[in-house]
């Protein structure tokens, strides 16, 4: 049974079944590689939360619809939805639906918009990421946020990177993932020749052992910087580390061989634009 109430300028319809095909978009968010499957190949993505709803909207993403807890309805009551349903269920609902207790209590299904291409990005970036194989979404997360607050312009993606729309990834970004223009790199690792043509350098971080110091760059290896990484663990390919043109470490002590990989992408962040002119926090 449905019943519909008012909630200011939308009308919200309350679940009662969590096997409702109105929320099919919602069934099983913990099960990877269900989502993996359904969401790219329907063209939407869903975000978790108030707030990254909304920086959703603010990106231009268009809703498809909104679940959330029946006793927040209200949190959405200055929301233009358009023609996105918001539907409202239980608690019980909600977690038999999703698979996991929603404790921020809204979701809200979204769709895609199209990627730009590589070449684009690159015209018009300074300083890029690059990331290799980073298929752990918590670090996708976090590896855009931290682009996000320190100065990367673009993030570039190996073809078998994790997707940056998964809800785990836009939760842990915070939604910076709707900020940062991203692109894939199709051809691997072939396509770094794209991005040295487009006038970078290519730093690779590594921990080896005859790496350049990244605060030794020369003010040339730093002035158009793509930063190269690889997924927590493996790191970069031999294959990947031989097309890139600067091998990099960040010098560690009391004999820690490394950081995680966002953590490491942060400092590296850093140090590229430590001389960057002040800008507005704003």
């Amino acid at each position: 049974m449905t019943d519909t109430r008012q909630n200011r300028r939308v009308p919200v319809l309350e679940i009662t079944d969590p096997d409702d095909e109105r929320i099919a978009d919602y069934r099983a968010l913990t099960d990877v590689e269900l989502r993996t499957r359904w969401e790219p190949p329907h063209g939407l993505f869903i975000a978790e939360g108030e707030l990254v709803l909304r920086r959703a909207l603010r990106a231009g993403y268009p809703a498809r619809s909104y679940l959330v807890d029946a006793k927040r309805t209200d949190q959405l009551a200055d929301l233009d939805t358009g023609d996105a349903p918001v539907y409202a269920a239980t608690p019980d609902v909600l977690e038999r639906a999703t698979g996991f207790h929603v404790h921020r209590g809204v979701l809200a299904s979204f769709r895609r918009k199209p990627l730009p291409s590589a070449a684009e990005l690159l015209a018009t970036a300074r300083r890029v990421v690059i990331l290799e194989n980073v298929n752990n979404h918590t670090n996708l997360g976090a590896l855009f946020r931290g682009a996000a607050a320190l100065g990367i312009d673009a993030v570039l993606l190996s073809p078998s990177c994790a997707d940056p729309l998964y809800r785990r990834s836009v939760r842990v970004s915070m939604g910076e993932v709707f900020a940062m223009p991203y692109a894939t790199l199709e051809r691997w690792p072939a396509g770094l020749d794209q991005v040295r043509e487009a006038g970078f350098t290519v730093l690779a971080m590594t921990p080896a052992p005859d790496a350049v110091p990244i605060q030794r760059l020369t003010l040339a290896q730093r002035e158009r910087a793509a930063l190269l990484l690889g997924a927590e663990g493996p790191g970069l390919t031999d294959a990947a580390q031989s097309a890139s043109d600067v091998r990099v470490v960040i010098p560690m002590r009391r004999g820690v061989d490394s950081l995680n990989v966002a953590a490491a992408a942060a400092v590296a962040f850093w140090e590229l634009g430590r001389d960057d002119p002040p800008f507005d926090a704003g």
